[in-house]
C-alpha cells in the first residue's frame, strides 16, 4: 500500500451568475441534470454527518500521519458543505427543489444519530466516502463523465469535490479501523447504506423530474432515460469497485490513485491550473 499525501484544506471560492446557466445545465440532459442537483443538495448535510463522526473519535487517534490526515479531511469537507450550499441556492433558482432535498437529508442525518452508534454512524460515513470516492474517481478517469457536466461553474466545483474526494477517500475508513471497527460491522454498514441511497436517490429524482415541464415532453424523456444505458457512471467496472467494498481485508488504497492524484493537481492547481484563480 502506498504512503498517502496529507490532505490539505484549500482556500477556494467559486462565483454563481445568476444568468446564462442553461436550465438543464448537464449537457442539456434531463435527468443528469436533475441527479447532479440531488447530489448537491445531499452534500452540505452530508459533509456535516461526515465531520461529525470522524471528529467523535478524533481523540483517540495517536498515529501522527493519521491525526494529519483527520485535519485535513474535516478541513476539506467543511469547505465541501460551504460551497455546496451556495451552489444550491443557485439551482434552487433554477428550479431544482434543493432545500427540500437539503431538509430531508438533515432529518435523515438526525434519525441515524439517534438511533445507531457513534461506531456505526463512523462506519456508514466510511462507506459513503468508498461512493463518493469511486463516482469521483471516475469523473476523473472518464472524460465522457466530465462532458456530462457541460462547461459552467458547476463542473469546476464537481471536479474539486471530486478531486478532493479521492485525496481523502481512505480517511474515515482508517479512523474506523483505528479504532477498532469490525469488518462485520463495516461490511453491514455498506449494504444499509447502498439499499438507503439507492432508494432515496430513485424517490428524490423522481419527484424532481415531476416538478419540471420538459420532464412531460415523453421524447425528451425517454432520451434521456436510454442515455443511462450508456453512462460512465453505470458501467460494470464502477458496480465493480462500489461492491469491492463488501470484501473482507478491503481497504481504499487496494487501487493505486497517486498517478491519478499527480495528474489533476497540474491540472487543477498548476501554474496554469483551471481552479488556481479560484483559490484565495
Amino acid at each position: 500500500m502506498n504512503k498517502r499525501p496529507v490532505a490539505r484544506a484549500r482556500r477556494i471560492r467559486f462565483s454563481y451568475p445568476t444568468s446564462s446557466w442553461r436550465r438543464h445545465f448537464a449537457d442539456n440532459d434531463l435527468v443528469m441534470s436533475h441527479t447532479v442537483a440531488y447530489l448537491s443538495g445531499i452534500f452540505p448535510e452530508g459533509e456535516d454527518f461526515f465531520i461529525r463522526s470522524v471528529r467523535n473519535y478524533a481523540d483517540r487517534i495517536t498515529e501522527p500521519e493519521l491525526k494529519a490526515q483527520v485535519q485535513g479531511f474535516i478541513g476539506q469537507e467543511v469547505t465541501h458543505s460551504r460551497e455546496h450550499r451556495e451552489l444550491n441556492a443557485r439551482l434552487q433558482e433554477m428550479g431544482y427543489p434543493t432545500e427540500r432535498t437539503d431538509r430531508r437529508f438533515r432529518w435523515a442525518m438526525k434519525v441515524y444519530e439517534r438511533v445507531f452508534s457513534p461506531l456505526t454512524c463512523l462506519a456508514f460515513t466510511a462507506a459513503f466516502e468508498h461512493y463518493t470516492a469511486v463516482l469521483a474517481e471516475t469523473m476523473l478517469t472518464d472524460e465522457r463523465a466530465r462532458k456530462l457536466l457541460g462547461e459552467t461553474e458547476v463542473r469546476d466545483v464537481l471536479l474539486w469535490h471530486a478531486f478532493e474526494e479521492s485525496e481523502h477517500r481512505a480517511v474515515a475508513f482508517d479512523v474506523y479501523r483505528a479504532v477498532g471497527g469490525s469488518e462485520r460491522r463495516r461490511i453491514w454498514a455498506m449494504r444499509w447504506a447502498t439499499t438507503a441511497f439507492l432508494i432515496s436517490t430513485f424517490f428524490n429524482i423522481t419527484q424532481s423530474l415531476l416538478g419540471d415541464r420538459a420532464a412531460y415532453n415523453p421524447v425528451r424523456l425517454g432520451r434521456s432515460f436510454a442515455a443511462l444505458r450508456h453512462s460512465p457512471f453505470l458501467t460494470r467496472d464502477m458496480v465493480r469497485r462500489i461492491n469491492s467494498y463488501n470484501r473482507r481485508g478491503f481497504h481504499p488504497d487496494d487501487v493505486d490513485n497517486t498517478e491519478l492524484l499527480a495528474h489533476w493537481t497540474a491540472e487543477l492547481f498548476g501554474e496554469s491550473g483551471s481552479l488556481t484563480n479560484h483559490l484565495r
